[in-house]
């Protein structure tokens, strides 16, 4: 290839932008993007600080854990305070180019995450242990943490999900992406789940961002918790942020290839059979297999 053909693709490139190219000599430029590969950096110190020992160094001692996770810990989130500040200014005001309120708001955002840690860790730890009594191949709790992608999508779950409750834009997103891109389980970071919370084996698991999950739930590979339609304004855009996927409360097991969709309840203590698709609410205690299903009987006691 000749220079004068490189220089004109390049010059193509180049002439058909179509949105791809990030607001070329605008104001934003001052600061770069959000960076995926930082942020993938970032959780990977955030978890070994949520599991020391288990991830980052690993011959921690007692007498030096404490240093280790701080020092560990001080480094994540002045990495995470930058990405942060990127992401607001992404959405900034950018008629008025200060960029001191996003510098404000990202010291904000940083300390309230902080304080939010041992929270998330607490709830880690239920999910954990909800991995190794609900699975009778753990001979271990070491064994979940190390090897199970659901406590993998969790633990990025849950850290993407404080920054969302905060109020940062794109970057809960990113996270619940990388874990989605490493674990094949795609949890919004919008939804709620509670403490328990156990996915097994996983893949091709979707929790769709109004999602609403209690505790003690399990769910098995395959699972969709999704919206059943998409309600479009009177210009025919889609209307964002209304709730439009399942509550699942307490104590629920949902089994592979199953389909919930809506805002439809499932009553705590329900069991959802594999391969069920789910339109309507579901009575406490209810089983739905794909016989239940198919006449639309989900009342308590019914099914297997």
């Amino acid at each position: 290839m000749t220079h004068q053909d490189f220089s004109g693709i390049v010059e193509r490139l180049c002439a058909v932008n179509d949105g791809l190219t990030h607001r070329l000599g605008s104001p934003s430029g001052r600061l770069g993007l959000p960076s995926r590969d930082t942020l993938t950096a970032i959780l990977g110190e955030l978890r070994a600080v949520l599991f020391p020992g288990y991830f980052g160094q690993s011959d921690l001692t007692a007498e030096t854990v404490s240093f280790h996770m701080g020092a560990t810990l001080d480094g994540a989130l002045h990495k995470l305070r930058e990405q942060v500040r990127r992401g607001l200014w992404l959405y900034h005001d950018h008629d008025n180019a200060q960029l001191s309120p996003c510098d404000a708001r990202a010291d904000e955002v940083v300390r309230a995450f902080a304080v939010r840690l041992p929270v998330v860790r607490q709830r880690l730890a239920s999910d954990v242990q909800a991995a190794y009594e609900g699975d009778p191949a753990a001979r271990s709790l070491d064994e979940p943490i190390l090897s199970y992608p659901g406590v993998t999508a969790l633990t990025y779950y849950r850290l993407a999900h404080e920054l969302q409750r905060l109020e940062v834009p794109l970057i809960p997103r990113i996270i619940t992406e990388v874990a989605h891109s490493m674990t094949g389980i795609d949890i919004h970071p919008g939804a709620s789940i509670g403490e328990r919370c156990f996915i097994d084996h996983g893949t091709g698991v979707v929790i769709g961002e109004t999602s609403v999950i209690g505790t003690n739930v399990r769910i098995y590979q395959g699972v969709t918790l999704g919206a059943k339609s998409f309600p479009k304004d009177a210009n025919g855009a889609l209307i964002k942020g209304i709730a439009r996927h399942p509550i699942v409360e307490d104590d629920v097991t949902i089994y592979a290839g199953a389909t919930i969709l809506g805002r439809v309840t499932v009553g705590r203590g329900a069991i959802i059979g594999g391969n069920v698709w789910v339109t309507r609410d579901v009575a406490p205690g209810a089983r739905v297999t794909q016989a239940v299903a198919r006449t639309e009987d989900f009342e308590a006691g019914a099914g297997i």
